[in-house]
């Protein structure tokens, strides 16, 4: 688990941990709109299977950004003197914001590495 961890924080194929799966090299401060290789440049591995595949890692994506506003939150209150300030949403908001890119990189990643077997 750690190091499909590993191999998807570096953008690194799937099958042959070689190539890249995006076009940018880093996954973590690119805020432009991820472009995608659709094969892989030393295994040639096919990372979009067919057209929808990844209407599945909008759900990861929904998972990861609904963790880290709860994160955000259980953070965020401490610096509050009630339970709930509505001071914290803007809080939320700027993070998720900011984590937007990052997030829909690493779900399109975690869905290709869940479904690595998969052949059409």
């Amino acid at each position: 688990m750690s190091s499909a961890l590993t191999h998807i924080l570096k953008n690194e194929c799937p099958v042959c941990h070689k190539g890249k799966v995006f076009t940018d090299k880093n996954i973590f401060l690119n805020f432009s709109f991820p472009k995608m290789n659709e094969y892989c440049s030393h295994c040639h591995y096919k990372f979009q299977k067919e057209p929808g595949y990844f209407f599945g890692a909008m759900y990861v994506n929904y998972g990861l950004t609904v963790a880290q506003g709860i994160a955000t939150y259980c953070i965020a209150q401490f610096f509050f003197e009630t339970t709930f300030d509505l001071r914290i949403l803007p809080i939320i908001a700027i993070v998720i914001t900011l984590l937007t890119p990052f997030n829909l990189r690493f779900s399109r990643l975690a869905w290709i590495y869940m479904f690595k077997g998969y052949t059409s």
